[in-house]
């Protein structure tokens, strides 16, 4: 069975090398939606594959990082990079364009470790994420699944390569949340959400 929570957020870019002049030379944002879909053979002790409250905790937290930031390719230029990062809290800089297809494989690579690390505490069992969709428009969008996720051809995302702002980092409830993610630290469900 498969379930699917839905986020939204809003995030400028610019996506360097393309072939729309427009993406590729002027800052632009995006409303977009992001679907993440999970899936198990297993019911938990309440009949779910996994509680949607659950889903406001550590998903919730990786996608809302980049809610309302400015997402930087690593390799742009370091005075366009350092402006944004000057006049803005919030920024998140990716080793890779910052495209739809980047963001669904940085939100599959995040949510996958994240579920990975979690124990599971009312009798879930078998919880995999399925796929990620991200839609930049109402009309275009870019779906992960696993195999894509760690696909060498489209880039090896790691973890260390991916820097979250100060500004992003204050607002999250645990404040070493990323670093435990990261270094595999153990996340637990509460009983209660």
């Amino acid at each position: 069975m498969i379930i699917r929570k839905l986020y939204d957020y809003e995030n400028a870019h610019i996506v360097r090398f393309c072939s729309s002049k427009r993406c590729k030379e002027s800052i632009h944002g995006h409303s977009y939606k992001c679907e993440v879909l999970l899936s198990s053979n297993y019911l938990d002790n309440a009949e779910m594959v996994y509680d949607f409250g659950l889903m406001k905790q550590g998903i919730k937290t990786i996608i809302d990082s980049f809610d309302h930031s400015t997402t930087l390719y690593a390799k742009d230029d370091i005075g366009y990079k350092n402006d944004i990062k000057r006049h803005s809290r919030r920024w998140i800089e990716l080793p890779f364009n910052p495209s739809a297809e980047q963001f669904s494989r940085v939100f599959f690579v995040l949510i996958d470790r994240l579920l990975e690390l979690t124990d599971m505490i009312n009798g879930e069992k078998g919880v995999k994420l399925h796929s990620i969709i991200v839609h930049e428009t109402a009309s275009g969008y870019a779906q992960c699944f696993r195999e894509d996720a760690y696909n060498p051809n489209m880039g090896k995302i790691n973890l260390e390569d991916i820097i979250f702002s100060d500004g992003i980092k204050e607002e999250w409830d645990e404040q070493d949340f990323y670093e435990n993610l990261k270094n595999g630290v153990k996340f637990t469900n509460p009983k209660e959400c």
